[in-house]
């Protein structure tokens, strides 16, 4: 998707900083080498096999190990449906559009196939070889049909025909019954069957219901016996995959006929989709029946198990129109998205220690809170989630200006939220209060365009008035503004974050976010929404740095200021950048142009990486670290070390975030709050803080190595919130 507006620009005045009038000259670009890029696809696989490496980390609780099996598949299902998807689109349209290291999009799913294979495999391996015995040795079983005994066989049968068979459509393959469609991300079953009368073979397809539980739990159907007082061990919880129970029954689904084989399989489909903002006047309806052909997306994966016959895998390619190249042969169980159902179980021993965030002691204690208003009128305000609570901040903030007689507007993006919103809910308050509400819904955040498409009807019923944003563009930035009466003046209030206004992500991913009642920076947020909402054309901003027109030169014209002040002899010349990908070319090549100045580099990524690290004469200045764990690290910060500059925002260094969408970031000007951005580098980039360090050759080095000190960079953020929550404590 791209811009189909051009925004007329304005003359920028009072820049955040004063830059340097000497620029860098940018033809120093031609000397770079051609192959400083890794394949944006192939670093995402690496990223994936570092989430799985969670999973093979045995001084991990279990259950959390099963849990990042099941991140694992589901972040595979999405690339498959998104990024394979695009690459397979452009390769059989004859598009030849290269990668930034040169490759075509034949060449690169080429290179997927191989190394999705691999990873598929070791996926495998950890589950059945690691942490499927694991989980049998604490009494979490998942178990076959012929596991059971014959009570338990009869109680399962009593369940499979009064909670299954009556939804179960088996659909037969003849002349009258064309092959029916497989929708993306089913577990289907593949069965032949034959005529006793006719001795005739045939196929049939048996979808297993994906609006019932994955597994069904036998030992709450079935209880075994107490425990004797001297066993402390728990009772064993027992799951049979439904799949296996339908197989078990397959005669119930097929009278007359015999179940000559049957085997599971699994299709993913293209998911991505355009929307053409030109064409339809109503983007609501656009996306609707885009939304809608969908499910409908050409395959781009199939999946089996590896019991599967030839002759039924030659037919399931014929009829699915499925390459050969894009088959999956997975031992035991497919989808092992279910094992969030395993993580689910009552066993807080096997889990990580449950965190409770506390309310940031600027707004108060968690059941007395202060005013958020006159809080901000004594200084700006840094929270970082999940440490800080998101519900006694970002939401009471939200909640406050909607209930305060004195508040007259609230203006607010939403990209993604949860389910059943509080932010919501507080919006439509205030707009029932007789507030002027102004809600800009992205309606194409991917996988959340139905949800949000809810949301935005719900907003505009209560009176909200609801806007879409840019054409051909995405609103991702992350802002909130108060408009508040005080005397005889108007204050803004604003929060700008990194993170969605979701409060169950709050409590799973890592985000900062700053308060302030700056008169500039609500100045700027005033401008912002009057451009989101209407006709404005403005584009440069006095404190701000926007996308799509001002953050990477932003971004690159600050890092060529770092390398003007290393060629004057400033020794505190340096650049730190956290993000969840970097793979833009000019700020990646900024970036080398300061290494090779004598800049020091540091950056913390938890994604896609397309930078090349320690490479002699280019970037041996440059370390590039990822961090995963019990969080999900998900702000945006860059550190300036020359202009003393801190910048937070919802842009990682991605043609989408600076080319496609609208994006925000702001500095943190405050000296109290840029430490607290410091203490985040410092505890991130410690030597001895466990990560993964990527090497010239592209590959990920696990730190520190065996043997040495570690610690732990999201336990030692929880330390440090408790000591700012408490400072008595140290």
């Amino acid at each position: 998707m791209s811009a189909t507006d051009e925004i007329e620009t304005e003359p920028q005045t009072d820049l955040p900083s004063a830059l340097p009038a000497e620029t860098v000259d940018p033809d120093e670009t031609a000397d770079l080498p051609v192959d400083r890029y890794f394949n944006r696809e192939l670093s995402w696989l690496d990223f994936n096999s570092r989430v799985l490496a969670l999973a093979e980390d045995v001084s991990l609780p279990l259950l959390e190990r099963a849990k990042f099996l099941a991140i694992f598949a589901s972040n595979l299902d999405e690339f498959f449906m998104v990024r394979v998807a695009g690459l397979k689109r452009r390769d059989e349209t004859g598009l030849s559009v290269r990668s930034a290291d040169g490759r075509s999009p034949r060449e690169q799913l080429q290179m997927i196939a191989l190394r999705s294979q691999k990873v598929s495999s070791r996926h495998a391996r950890v589950f059945r070889e690691s942490v499927l015995p694991a989980l049998t040795a604490e009494n979490i079983k998942i178990i076959g049909w012929d596991d059971l005994s014959a009570v338990q066989r009869t109680k399962m049968q009593e369940h499979f025909h009064n909670e299954l068979f009556p939804i179960l459509t088996p659909l037969a393959v003849d002349p009258a019954h064309p092959f029916p469609y497989i929708s993306g991300l089913s577990l289907n079953l593949a069965v032949t069957v034959r005529d006793r009368t006719e001795g005739g073979e045939h196929f049939a397809r048996v979808k297993v219901p994906d609006n019932v539980s994955r597994f069904v739990r036998v030992d709450q159907l079935v209880p075994s016996p107490a425990a004797s007082d001297d066993n402390e061990a728990p009772r064993p919880t027992l799951f049979l995959p439904v799949e296996n129970l339908i197989a078990a029954n397959l005669s119930e689904l097929f009278p007359g006929m015999d179940i000559v084989e049957h085997h599971v399989f699994r299709v993913t489909r293209n998911a991505d989709f355009e929307v053409d903002e030109d064409r339809d006047e109503d983007l609501l309806q656009a996306l609707e029946r885009e939304l809608a052909r969908r499910r409908f997306g050409s395959p781009v994966r199939l999946e089996v198990g590896d019991d599967m016959t030839e002759h039924m895998l030659e037919l399931l390619l014929r009829e699915l129109d499925v390459d050969p190249a894009d088959v999956v042969a997975i031992p035991g169980l497919l989808d092992l998205t279910c094992l969030w159902q395993i993580y689910g179980v009552d066993r807080p021993l096997l889990k990580e220690r449950p965190f409770v965030p506390a309310t940031h002691p600027a707004f108060g204690e968690r059941e007395t809170p202060k005013s958020i208003f006159s809080t901000l009128r004594d200084g700006d305000v840094l929270v970082q989630h999940p440490y800080d609570s998101f519900s006694t901040s970002v939401q009471r903030f939200i909640e406050q200006a909607a209930a305060d007689p004195q508040v007259l507007a609230i203006k607010q993006t939403l990209y993604r939220t949860s389910g059943d919103s509080p932010i919501v809910r507080a919006l439509i308050d205030a707009a029932a209060a007789g507030k002027q509400v102004v809600a800009l819904v992205e309606l194409k955040a991917r996988f959340d365009e139905q949800a949000n498409i809810k949301w935005a009807r719900t907003l505009e019923q209560a009176g909200v008035h609801v806007v879409y944003g840019l054409v051909g563009l995405k609103t991702h930035c992350k802002t909130c503004l108060v408009i508040r009466r005080e005397g005889s003046t108007l204050r803004r209030y604003c929060h700008i974050g990194t993170g969605n206004y979701n409060p169950k992500t709050a409590r799973l991913y890592e985000d900062v976010g700053l308060f302030t009642a700056a008169p500039e920076i609500g100045s700027d947020l005033t401008d912002l929404f009057n451009t989101l909402t209407g006709y404005s054309r403005k584009q440069e901003y006095r404190n701000l740095l926007v996308a799509p027109h001002g953050i990477r030169t932003g971004i690159i014209d600050r890092i060529n200021a770092e390398i003007l002040a290393r060629r004057a002899g400033d020794e505190r010349a340096w650049v730190r950048l956290k993000a969840n990908a970097l793979v833009d070319e000019q700020v990646i090549d900024a970036l080398y142009r300061a290494s090779q100045a004598g800049v020091p580099v540091e950056v913390v990524v938890r994604g896609i990486c397309a930078l090349r690290p320690g490479v002699e004469g280019l970037s041996e200045n440059i370390v590039v670290r990822s961090i995963l764990g019990q969080f999900l690290e998900h702000s945006r910060i860059l550190q300036f070390g020359s202009q003393n500059e801190y910048w937070i925002g919802s842009a990682d260094m991605m043609h989408r975030n600076l080319d496609r969408r609208v994006e925000v970031m702001v500095q943190v000007r405050d000296r109290r709050l840029a430490a607290d951005l410091e203490d985040i580098f410092v505890s991130a980039l410690d030597p001895r803080t466990r990560c993964w360090e990527l090497q010239a050759d592209g590959s990920w080095q696990a730190q520190p190595a065996a043997g040495e000190q570690v610690r732990d960079h999201q336990r030692q953020m929880m330390i440090r919130q408790r000591h700012h929550a408490d400072p008595a404590k140290p």
